[in-house]
Order: C-alpha cells, then sequence, then structure tokens
C-alpha cells in the first residue's frame, strides 16, 4: 500500500492517525484516572497561560524551555488546549517529509524513500509521543530541515533553521563542527591552494563557512537577547544553564545515574557531573571530524553518542537520533536477522530496567543497584548496535566537486 500512495498522501494518511489518536487522548484523560496527555503538555499550557497573564511562563514550576515555545502555545488558551498537539503532530509529519525528500537528493528511488520514511511517519512511537503532547517534534523538524537546506546548497536557510533547533534544544549544537567542516571546498566546488599559511587560511575560511556561522550566530544571538530582555537571567538560567549543569539523580537510563544519586551530597558533586561530559565531549569532536562529509549519518551517531554518554537519559531523548534513522537505512549493508537482533535487544534492554524501575516508583522497593545494573547492561547494548552501524553504514562522502553525490545502492 505505501509504495502506491504519492508521499503526500502518506503524509496526509499519517496526519489523519495523529488527530485520531488526539481525539481518543481527549476521551482517555476525561473518563479515565490514567492520562493520556503527556505532564509536560499541562506545564507547556500554564507558562503560556502566565503569558496572556502579562507574567513570565517560568512563573510555573519545572518549565525548563525557551519562551518562544510559551508564545506558541498562547492558542491553547484564547482557541482550544488541542492546539499545541495539533501544532506537535504537523512538526511530526514535516519532518517526515523532509526525510522523503533528503532520500530523494541522495539518489533514492521513490519507493525506497516513501518506505523509508514511513519508518517515522507510522512509526507508533512517534505517534503516540507527539499526539500525547511532547514538543520533541518541533526540534526534529528543524533538524532534518538543516540537512535538507544543506543538501540544497541553500547555507543561510540551513543556518537559520539551525540556530532556531539548538534555541529550542541544546542537543543540535553537537552538529556545529561537523556542519562547519562539511563547507568545504568539496561543498563550494572551489579548489583552492593550500602550499602557503594564507593560501590555507583562506581555504579554510570560505563565503559558505563565514555565511554559516554568521547567520546561524546572529539567529542564536537574537533569539537569545530577545528572550533575556523580556526575562532576563532567569531565562538564561532555566533554559540553558540548568541543562548543562543538571544532576538528575532520580533514576534513569544514563549510566551515570547509581554514581550521581550516591555522591549528590558531597563536595565533588559539581567536579563529578563535570567529569562526566567528557567522553562525551572527545567522542562527539572525533566523530565530527572522521564521518562529517556523510553528514546525516554523521548527525546520527553523534546523537546517539550523545543520549547513550549523557548523565540524564529518558524515553524522549531516544526520539532524537531515531528521526535520523530513516534517511541512513538505505546505506545500512545489515541483514534481515541481524536488525531484528539489535531492535530486540534495544527493546529487551528497556524491558530490564523498567522492571526494577517499576518496583522503585510504584511499589517503593529499595531497587536502586537493580536499576543501575540494568542501566549498565543497557549501556553496553547501544555501544554494541553503534559499532554493528559502524560497520554496516557504506559510507560516501554528501558532496564532491560542488555537487550532491547520489548513493550507487547497488554497491550495497
Amino acid at each position: 500500500m505505501i509504495q502506491t500512495l504519492n508521499v503526500e498522501c502518506l503524509c496526509l494518511l499519517a496526519l489523519a492517525l495523529r488527530l485520531i489518536l488526539i481525539a481518543y487522548g481527549e476521551w482517555q484523560d476525561h473518563t479515565m484516572l490514567v492520562k493520556y496527555t503527556d505532564v509536560d503538555y499541562y506545564v507547556f499550557t500554564d507558562a503560556a497561560q502566565y503569558i496572556t497573564n502579562g507574567q513570565s511562563p517560568y512563573n510555573r514550576a519545572t518549565y525548563r524551555y525557551t519562551p518562544l515555545l510559551a508564545w506558541m502555545l498562547m492558542p491553547n488558551v484564547y482557541l482550544s488546549p488541542v492546539f499545541g498537539k495539533l501544532l506537535f503532530v504537523l512538526s511530526d509529519v514535516i519532518a517526515g517529509y523532509f526525510m522523503h525528500q533528503i532520500l530523494l537528493l541522495r539518489g533514492v528511488d521513490g519507493k525506497t524513500s516513501k518506505v523509508c520514511s514511513s519508518v517515522w511517519l507510522f512509526n507508533p512511537i512517534a505517534m503516540t509521543v507527539s499526539s500525547r503532547g511532547n514538543a520533541e517534534s518541533i526540534t526534529i523538524m528543524l533538524v532534518l530541515g538543516t540537512l535538507y537546506f544543506i543538501m540544497k546548497k541553500c547555507t543561510k536557510t540551513a543556518a537559520f533553521l539551525y540556530a532556531t533547533a539548538v534555541h529550542f534544544r541544546i542537543y543540535p549544537a553537537t552538529y556545529c563542527l561537523s556542519l562547519f567542516l562539511l563547507l568545504d571546498e568539496d561543498y563550494t566546488g572551489i579548489k583552492q591552494p593550500t602550499k602557503r599559511t594564507l593560501n590555507f587560511i583562506r581555504s579554510f575560511i570560505n563565503p559558505s563557512r563565514v555565511q554559516l556561522v554568521f547567520v546561524s550566530t546572529m539567529t542564536f544571538i537574537s533569539l537569545t537577547v530577545l528572550c533575556y530582555i523580556m526575562y532576563g537571567q532567569e531565562f538564561v538560567e532555566e533554559t540553558y544553564l540548568y541543562h548543562l549543569t543538571r544532576r538528575d539523580i532520580r533514576h534513569n537510563f544514563s549510566v551515570y545515574f547509581y554514581m550521581l544519586y550516591l555522591t549528590s551530597e558531597s563536595r565533588w558533586s559539581f567536579v563529578v557531573g563535570v567529569v562526566t561530559f567528557l567522553p562525551q565531549v572527545v567522542l562527539l569532536v572525533a566523530v565530527s571530524c572522521w564521518l562529517y562529509r556523510d553528514l546525516p549519518f554523521c548527525c546520527f551517531v553523534q546523537t546517539f553518542l550523545f543520549v547513550t554518554f549523557n548523565k540524564v537519559c529518558t524515553s524522549q531523548y531516544f526520539l532524537w537520533y531515531l528521526s535520523l534513522l530513516p534517511v541512513i537505512l538505505p546505506t545500512l549493508k545489515l541483514k534481515v536477522q541481524d536488525a531484528i537482533t539489535m531492535a530486540t535487544l534495544w527493546f529487551l534492554g528497556q524491558a530490564l530496567w523498567l522492571l526494577p524501575a517499576y518496583y522503585l516508583e510504584f511499589q517503593g522497593q529499595n531497587t536502586f543497584l537493580y536499576i543501575w545494573a540494568a542501566g549498565i547492561l543497557f549501556f553496553a547494548i547501544n555501544v554494541w548496535i553503534l559499532i554493528k552501524l559502524l560497520y554496516a553504514h557504506v559510507h560516501k562522502p554528501m558532496f564532491s566537486k560542488g555537487k550532491l553525490v547520489k548513493w550507487n545502492l547497488k554497491d550495497k
């Protein structure tokens, strides 16, 4: 069925399914004790309510996002409480459309592109998360838009979308080095001599890189200054500093969780929190320098590493790299049984973690050690999966001599 429909019909069908989930969610919220709507969605709506009352969105406890999100959801107050959900599912579908277009640009045939993008469009996890009122789809849409416009060589548009994505969420900042390095002479198509130091500097700082740095920097600064003027230091602390210095000692998937929990009252607590960033930084820089020529795969690996090695890791973070999986699927030389094994282990690792987490949270039993052990196992599974994907990936530079390189899937 997927191959017989055009991408526009697939997007409309995916949107319709998400709208059905929103309608079901409204029914469940009004009739059942367990709510369908994400707790964060109520936080977003309350923050929007504060803005309509002329107050700061940060008056709402636990609102730690850009005020732009609260402004965007003001129609939740004026029009309908489901407006934000409609915005999120629409962003989700647009992200799926970007995936399809990215694959077409790389030379993937239309049928394969539709199948790969449908992995996201009809993914039950993605559909459920956006229809419950989770805002991750906005950042995901902006990231995929950045990749699309980079491939179209619309550098300024890509830079604007990229800076906006970083403003909404910090994690896309990990792509900055790989984006910068990508815009070399293979991107511009202008080869310059590099024998002299001055010529090397000129070749390193080309017009495309200047555009990327200038537009992205000015966009990010403008958004940040605007928000700072309106909400002051509170905006900086809640939107950025909280996430950078965050040491969540509640149970989560992070391999560092138990260590941070045990040292939470120690005078070395802050130092331990900072040290946990080092593996991330080293790996992200190394991957940027290694894989930047194949940007979609590079971004996928960077996001996977960032989430896996982060000191706080929750289920919604998995969407960050799952959203990039469809655009690299055609380049993975994987056997069906290998793919099934990886998926099975990935879900099994989460299930083994969720079991002791349930007994801790709902039964009040001390299962911290078991949660930590399950977290280590899940970490090992993720590292193994990433290694398998690195070996399975058919690497091909995105640009050569100023032109976008098409994938030759027959070589797989």
